[in-house]
């Protein structure tokens, strides 16, 4: 079966389906807004025919995407710090696994330092539920994103799952293609990473071979991001205060507002390191376990090289005295630091109504827990 047709519903666009695509994303309304905020001293025009120009998938990246994002954090960011990228330079495909805080940027930053590096993009997961709009997933499959569907009862659910766990092992092990995957279901809104057994139980469906033949195969590479300003983190304070009390429902728009703040808000600085990947031995280990525990050490291990190569910024101490109401960590910041983020989360916190001290404890939590994470010797 010619590639094109497989996992028909799922797949990102092959070259032969780019310019039609373009063609598309030009003729958007919304395209001379994104071409005037990415690149505000482009003509429009002249932008518009580079873009026509490209032809496939890699030239659309190269050309297009990665000055884009690049101009994302010139614009938003203090800097982007990356390591560990030395150790992909064996060209093995691979399943990288990342703690997840923005929406859109936490897999486009790998994608940029993979090419500064001289590596391969990765495929990468995309949300049915972010999937609205045709400029939206235009761009979103030329950019080799796939799509992984949202919701359903829990057959549908299953069925859901199978189809993007052969489609992943699909795409490292016959198309060569890494993959991005979050560690869990949706972003971490209170900062405490933490991979979800059923992410990893999801990799495994796609074959019947014993636990260390059937993982090994994907190339398991643990990814660790950090953002000196969390992403969206007023709006991830309000939705875990509502959703102590009552159910949270989301806006109709409410994912696409995050993507636009994600964007445009402010991150200070971000690192981003690609972690000892998990091997043979790795696995061996989680082997000895009976069943389900298996991958609940497989996530146990995956967890710690993420946490350990965390970079803690002077805000997520800041949060932990403030907190805890003591200068334990006074070393790591200085005063000046400490009134510029107290002054930072007032801001933002007093526009929001809700009742402020419960708004406020778990708006120190999201800076906080990386902190408790990294300081825990029993993790």
């Amino acid at each position: 079966m010619a590639e094109e047709y497989l996992f028909e519903d799922t797949r990102p666009y092959t070259d032969a389906e780019v310019p039609a695509a373009i063609q598309r994303i030009v003729n958007n309304p919304s395209f001379s807004f994104i071409v005037n905020y990415l690149f505000p001293d482009i003509d429009n025009k002249d932008f518009r025919e580079k873009c026509l120009n490209t032809k496939t998938v890699s030239e659309f990246q190269h050309i297009v995407m990665d000055p884009a994002i690049w101009s994302i954090v010139e614009k938003t960011s203090n800097g982007l710090t990356s390591g560990g990228f030395e150790q992909l330079k064996d060209n093995r495909k691979r399943m990288f696994v990342s703690n997840h805080r923005d929406i859109l940027l936490d897999a486009a930053l790998l994608q940029i330092l993979l090419l500064q590096n001289g590596l391969d993009t990765s495929e990468i997961t995309f949300g049915s539920n972010l999937m609205k709009g045709d400029i939206v997933i235009d761009i979103g499959k030329i950019n080799k994103m796939f799509r992984i569907e949202r919701g359903g009862n829990i057959r549908t659910f299953y069925k859901n799952s199978l189809e993007v766990s052969r489609y992943m092992r699909y795409a490292i092990t016959q198309k060569k293609q890494s993959v991005w995957i979050a560690q869990r279901n949706g972003r971490t809104k209170d900062g405490d990473d933490k991979t979800e057994i059923g992410v990893l139980k999801m990799f495994s469906l796609s074959s019947d071979k014993p636990f260390v033949e059937n993982l090994s195969e994907l190339n398991i590479t643990p990814i660790s991001i950090s953002y000196e300003y969390e992403p969206c983190a007023f709006l991830k304070a309000s939705e875990l205060l509502i959703a102590k009390y009552q159910k949270y429902v989301k806006g109709p728009n409410e994912d696409l507002n995050s993507i636009i703040q994600g964007i445009m808000q402010p991150k200070g600085r971000i690192n981003m390191v690609i972690c000892k990947d998990i091997s043979i031995d790795d696995l061996n280990e989680c082997d000895k376990y009976e069943k389900n525990d298996k991958l609940v050490h497989l996530a146990k291990i995956m967890d710690k090289r993420i946490i350990e190569n965390y970079k803690l910024f002077p805000n997520n101490y800041i949060a932990c005295d403030i907190l805890s109401n003591i200068t334990k960590y006074s070393d790591f910041y200085t005063p000046d630091q400490k009134k510029d983020f107290e002054n930072y989360m007032n801001d933002g916190l007093r526009t929001i109504n809700l009742p402020y001290d419960e708004l406020k404890n778990i708006f120190l939590l999201i800076y906080a827990n990386p902190v408790f994470n990294v300081k825990n010797p029993n993790l």
